[in-house]
């Protein structure tokens, strides 16, 4: 079985899905060891440890090639934040995603963002134009940015949120990701009336997995809130070492070296 029938088989609602988001290599591995299932990127955290802001400021080759790094070190499916595909072309954004694809990709994540929802529809129906074309596939989660930037008006969110659904399905979508959606009753609303598994984000507010398994949702996602906090606790340990000469009290959770060791050591995929 390939990985991206195993990915989609993961979305079959058995279970919620939760996928931790990683930023590079490493923290994908660390997060397969402890027993996820699959691996999810964040595009803010990858674009920070590249060294880029987030929100297509990321040149598509790095992207690219930061995915391909991890998908060297695991076994699980991976699936990468790809923004809007850094690019408005959708021919481009195919061609994109086909390298993607030959570097062991199983899914990726494309969003709408402040673009019109056809944009991103025409961006699907590439992909999967050009996918089929190769003989090959790849599971599509298509981010809906209405509650995460405020597209529609309270009351009107969830009417947009399955306009837009209903446009990236028939282009070829294989899931919904509604970030920033926390309310049980307008996530029940959505699950009900879209026939795509839907993905809800680790959001203040949203209940908790128990749930939303309960709600029909089929996939969690951390977001970026891993790798901020980790941010924090660098920035917090950085300055105390540059104001004191010592890292802090932290430093005596750090995990030991052979354990880390021990991750990287692991025939690559």
């Amino acid at each position: 079985m390939n990985l991206v029938t195993t990915f989609k088989q993961l979305h079959d609602g058995s279970r919620l899905l939760h996928l931790p988001n990683a930023w590079d290599a490493g923290s994908a591995r660390l997060f397969e060891s402890l027993g996820a299932p699959a691996i999810a990127t964040t595009s803010a955290g990858v674009a920070w440890a590249a060294g880029y802001a987030d929100g297509g400021q990321m040149p598509v080759d790095v992207a690219i090639a930061v995915a391909a790094n991890i998908a060297r070190v695991l076994t699980v499916p991976l699936s990468v934040d790809f923004e809007n595909g850094y690019d408005d072309d959708p021919q481009a954004v195919a061609l994109s995603v086909l390298r993607l694809i030959d570097a062991g990709v199983a899914g990726i994540n494309l969003e709408d963002g402040h673009d019109a929802p056809q944009v991103l529809a025409a961006k699907i129906a590439a992909i999967k134009e050009l996918a089929a074309q190769e003989g090959r596939d790849i599971f599509i989660n298509t981010r809906t940015d209405v509650y995460l930037k405020g597209q529609a008006p309270e009351g009107e969110r969830v009417a947009e949120v399955l306009r837009r659904a209903a446009l990236y399905q028939a282009a070829g979508a294989d899931g919904l990701f509604v970030a920033g959606m926390v309310k049980p009753d307008e996530i029940a609303q959505v699950v009900a009336a879209v026939a795509l598994p839907v993905n809800v984000m680790d959001w203040p507010g949203v209940p908790d997995a128990e749930a939303l398994a309960q709600l029909g949702v089929r996939r969690l996602s951390a977001g970026s809130g891993i790798a901020q906090a980790l941010w924090a606790a660098a920035a917090g340990m950085g300055g105390d070492f540059l104001a004191t000469g010592n890292a802090g009290p932290l430093v005596a959770q750090a995990m030991p070296y052979a354990q880390l060791q021990g991750l990287y050591q692991q025939p690559a995929r």
